[in-house]
């Protein structure tokens, strides 16, 4: 299965149905236009060029809809979803994972998930559409050695509502740790403290709120108050190895290298740690940060690169 025949799936034609429909019949109707007509058959008429008429404003239409559903009105980015990125996306995590089959799945499975999430959650899932349906359809394929999970920066907390209900999906049973000042706004060295697009608070009752879309899981996940580097949030949480670690804090060098070094101590052995926006130029230290730990005394091997995120495995 690939990606051409993800985008045929039942539920793909069920949502793009309509507007594929309407398509058809315009195209058709034009087509028969432009071809030369026997003697004595008519030219179009008048009715015909109204229905042309009904069925154009019928299909913009359809298509507002379609963009409030996926589109960026409301959250600042797109949904959307095109051929040739999800083609990609699907074979470097079936490169990662070793499992085309199962990558294919879980990519769309991930995709419907962040739909479903941001359409029934509080603000947004951070990053762009590929990054996130990687991460949410890799983790799981790379059988992590337990299902403790540690998400240092979670913004609205979307993406670990998401990341429990694929591992859910894996037959795994996840027990959710978050770390996050929940400052009231995003975050990050060098920008500017502003409001996020979707206009709600970055504050732990947002958050509260989206892991119960995940369920019992969700609702008993552990939520600490501070930054990754303070000493007193490291030893609240440091309590157990974790088979996840997703790194998605401090964007700085800096800050990735102190990230990366707490998780040597914190990752158990063959855990699986997720560092995201690696590789995006808005974020160079995060490419520098690991490139240089990993030159060092590391327990991590560098697995691949899925989207904008990096994988490691602890030994």
């Amino acid at each position: 299965m690939n990606s051409s025949s993800l985008l045929r799936s039942s539920v793909s034609r069920r949502l793009l149905r309509p507007v594929a429909d309407l398509i058809d019949r315009r195209i058709e109707r034009q087509v028969r236009s432009a071809v030369p007509r026997p003697a004595g058959r008519a030219s179009p008429t008048a009715a015909d060029f109204e229905r042309l008429k009904r069925d154009v404003e019928q299909l913009r239409s359809d298509r507002l809809t379609f963009e409030l559903l996926l589109g960026p009105r409301g959250r600042g980015i797109s949904r959307r979803v095109a051929e040739e990125p999800l083609e990609s996306l699907c074979a470097e995590v079936a490169a990662l994972t070793g499992d085309r089959d199962a990558a294919v799945r879980n990519v769309a499975a991930a995709f419907r998930l962040l739909v479903a999430l941001e359409s029934l959650g509080v603000g947004r899932v951070a990053g762009g559409t590929m990054n996130i349906c990687g991460k949410l359809g890799t983790i799981p394929l790379l059988d992590p050695p337990n299902d403790e999970i540690l998400e240092i920066g979670t913004l609205y907390g979307m993406f670990s509502a998401g990341l429990v209900r694929m591992m859910e999906r894996d037959g795994r049973s996840p027990a959710l740790t978050i770390v996050d000042p929940f400052a009231g706004v995003q975050l990050q060295p060098g920008t500017d403290r502003r409001p996020d697009p979707t206009g709600a608070p970055v504050d732990e009752r947002a958050v509260r709120t989206n892991l119960g879309l995940a369920g019992p899981a969700g609702a008993a996940a552990r939520v600490q108050r501070g930054f990754s580097e303070d000493p007193g949030t490291r030893a609240a949480v440091s309590d157990r190895g974790y088979g996840v670690i997703v790194v998605d804090g401090d964007h700085s060098a800096e800050g990735v290298a102190q990230d990366l070094r707490w998780a040597e101590e914190i990752a158990a052995p063959g855990g699986v740690v997720v560092l995201d926006d690696y590789g995006d130029p808005s974020w160079p230290g995060i490419k520098e940060a690991l490139d240089a730990h990993l030159k060092g005394d590391s327990r991590f091997t560098y697995l691949g690169k899925a989207a904008r995120s990096a994988y490691l495995r602890a030994a």
